[in-house]
């Protein structure tokens, strides 16, 4: 297991950059471009525009532009004198914004060392931006993956143990209605109806708006958390419930769960311990990515409901053309993905001690 763990780990890597230069390829493509998003004002001038290029860096060749936001320039400047200024560089003009004096060496770290630049309208770094955004994010997102995999699981078994009987019908019915609903309308219609009509939950927010220095803790809140939670787990719920339904038929139809009905086991022993065990493994295909992809956020419930996560922060960013926080997003949950399909390789081992990887 570890072996396998580690030589995933190491496939994941050209993926991985892989990802990062798609990714960087497309901003690049993107209309307008930083220097538009920095200077839509009509009165600056075009030599003005030209020293916003020069201080991105973006008049720069595509290879270097992505080797800087990649690894940083720190090691494309030296201080021959040691004077502490940067007397000399490989490949980028010292005098980037045009000022007369060379920059001070080391001004970007890049993305691999944290370093995921500064928000073109927030004026701070993109990692303390994302590292606010993140708690809120997991909070969200852990409370879905539970409430989906508790209520969607067992629902998947009983489906399929009573097959063709009322509650299966009415299951594959709700199933149907939780994905073809959009969350965005799901999400309106309950904020109308719980927050506006009968005014028993908040209609927004994290935490109350007049509390200072961060929320209280989640059990001081649990309202705040339910509406969001709802909308966000109902495909959850309607997924897991369809998967393990389907991969329970097939197991209840195996032999060694009638031979387990033989030795005169309980129903709850035969379905629950024998069967649903084995019936998990083609989950966790689905558990993997969905416990990982928490850290993407979930951007239309997050933006409805005025969640302070990364979801919110990537479709503000998009609006606001702040690739910075772009960039750092997408690099983000394309990491999470991947140690997200690793993970699913590794519960297969964990669910089903006969597969072992070698």
């Amino acid at each position: 297991m570890v072996k396998y763990t580690i030589r995933r780990l190491i496939q994941a890597i050209p993926t991985f950059f892989g990802i990062t230069i798609l990714s960087f390829l497309l901003m690049s493509a993107a209309p307008g471009g930083p220097v538009a998003a920095l200077t839509f004002d009509p009165r600056i001038t075009p030599q003005e525009r030209e020293r916003v290029a020069a201080r991105l860096g973006v008049n720069d060749p595509l290879p270097i532009q992505y080797l800087r936001w990649l690894i940083g320039d720190d090691w494309m400047r030296w201080d021959a004198d040691g004077d502490g200024t940067a007397d000399h560089a490989f490949l980028i003009p010292l005098d980037a914004d045009g000022d007369g004096e060379p920059e001070p060496p080391g001004t970007r770290l890049g993305m691999l060392r944290g370093d995921f630049g500064r928000s073109f309208f927030a004026r701070r770094p993109v990692a303390d931006i994302i590292g606010e955004r993140i708690p809120a994010t997991l909070e969200l997102g852990f409370a879905a993956l539970l409430f989906g995999v508790t209520l969607g699981v067992p629902i998947g078994i009983i489906a399929a143990v009573r097959r063709g009987g009322v509650f299966d019908s009415f299951t594959r019915v709700m199933a149907v209605l939780f994905n073809a609903v959009p969350v965005f309308w799901l999400g309106l219609i309950l904020i109308l109806i719980f927050g506006s009509w009968l005014g028993v939950l908040p209609m927004g927010s994290r935490c109350p708006m007049t509390i200072s220095g961060g929320c209280p803790p989640i059990y001081e809140r649990l309202e705040y958390l339910l509406l969001p939670t709802f909308v966000l787990a109902t495909g959850g719920i309607a997924g897991y419930s369809r998967y393990m339904r389907a991969s329970m038929l097939d197991v209840i139809s195996q032999d060694y769960i009638r031979t387990a009905k033989a030795k005169g086991l309980s129903a709850r022993q035969v379905w629950f311990k024998h069967g649903a065990r084995n019936a998990l493994i083609p989950l966790a295909t689905f558990l993997g990515p969905a416990i990982t992809g928490l850290l993407s956020g979930a951007a239309i419930t997050e933006r409805i409901f005025s969640w302070p996560g990364l979801g919110r922060l990537a479709v503000d960013a998009v609006g606001q053309l702040d690739y910075p926080v772009v960039m750092a997003v997408v690099i983000i949950s394309a990491v999470a993905t991947i140690i997200g399909f690793i993970l699913s390789d590794i519960m297969y081992a964990l669910i089903d001690p006969r597969i072992r990887f070698t």
